[in-house]
């Protein structure tokens, strides 16, 4: 963590600032609402910020990392959604909010941790284009089970069907949890700013550390030379097992703050679906690949930019696309990285020859 001098190292330096960044926004957001400069619209958006930052994390450990295109983190964002709403429904009543929550966090995080696990034993096995359409087959196939499926639960325990709400032939106390396509109604809205922002730095703390560990070393070792990684001994499929199920884990959190910032959560294709997964993939390119903070950084901007450009209503989408180009060519065109480059480096040299002044 430091080096012989006694002075932070560099890494530890970027993840203090990264950690920073995020505290340094929850104060001057919360000083902004308290003093009533934000707007309702903005405040609406404030745990979305933190849900679209978290799984955009989660998915740059795939993509980033780990060097596989994963288009299905958006299923397992409603695994941890629909598993955590259907418990804090369920027990709503019997158990204080904080504590509810809490459980509901980690019910989520095992639900979705459990189901990447299982799709990433096959799956993994593939590479490139095949790994990215068998993890958007699969985001599908959540989406559409939870749209058929009925859940109730009674004294007599819980019921389940692909039919519909009478079927599922209850006692008069039961509760339907699950309405298929109309999803989950009446789920507690324990999501708040602070919860999400606590975790987005305990999601932050999670990546960057296991990036410094020896496990995160391995991983990135596949990803670079797959072969020389298998020449030195590693476990190829271990390794990428391991970050592809935290990866999952983290989706389903991100999943289980919004599903509790909802009194009504559907499994509709804006939510869960294809476009979903396109626009997390979008946050993670555009932020830079790898690059977590970049992720929060994007995360953030084009969750902001649509509502900021409403009063444009008829440039709105025009606007937004020519923004999306804009960063993209930026961020990884040949010409523009030489010239941040170049920029980096007058700068550095401008505060060397300051210091010797």
């Amino acid at each position: 963590m430091k080096t012989k001098a006694g002075r932070l190292s560099k890494t530890t330096k970027n993840d203090l600032i990264t950690y920073a960044m995020v505290i340094l926004a929850y104060i001057v957001m919360q000083l902004l609402v308290s003093t009533g400069h934000v707007s309702s619209l903005i405040q609406g958006l404030l745990v979305p910020f933190c849900t679209y930052a978290i799984v955009a994390i989660a998915l740059n450990l795939t993509v980033g990392i780990l060097g596989e295109l994963s288009l299905g983190h958006a299923g397992f964002m409603c695994v941890g959604a629909f598993s955590s709403a259907v418990f804090s429904l369920a027990f709503k009543d019997a158990i204080p909010s904080g504590l509810r929550f809490f459980i509901a966090l980690l019910i989520g995080a095992v639900a979705a941790a459990l189901v990447g696990f299982l799709v990433g034993i096959p799956v993994l096995r593939l590479r490139g284009d095949y790994l990215a359409i068998v993890t958007l087959a699969f985001g599908e196939i959540i989406k559409n089970i939870i749209n058929a499926l009925y859940l109730g639960v009674d004294a007599n325990g819980i019921h389940f069907t692909m039919k519909d709400a009478l079927s599922l032939n209850m006692e008069e106390d039961g509760v339907v949890l699950i309405k298929g396509a109309q999803g989950v109604t009446g789920t507690p809205n324990d999501s708040n700013f602070t919860v999400g922002v606590i975790l987005v730095l305990i999601t932050l703390f999670i990546v960057l550390n296991f990036i410094r560990s020896r496990t995160g070393r391995a991983v990135m070792s596949i990803r670079d030379n797959r072969i020389a990684a298998e020449s030195v001994g590693i476990n190829v499929t271990k390794y990428k097992l391991i970050a592809f199920t935290i990866s999952a884990s983290l989706a389903g959190v991100a999943g289980v703050l919004y599903a509790h910032n909802l009194s009504s959560l559907t499994a509709l294709p804006k939510n869960f679906g294809y476009n979903m997964s396109i626009l997390i993939l979008v946050f993670v390119v555009l932020g830079g690949i790898g690059n977590i903070r970049g992720s929060v950084i994007a995360a953030v901007l084009l969750t902001l930019l649509p509502e900021v450009l409403r009063v444009l209503s008829d440039y709105r989408m025009l606007i937004y696309a020519i923004v999306l180009i804009a960063m993209m060519i930026f961020n990884w065109s040949p010409n523009a990285i030489f010239f941040r480059k170049r920029v980096k480096q007058r700068l550095t040299a401008g505060r060397k020859s300051g210091k010797e002044a």
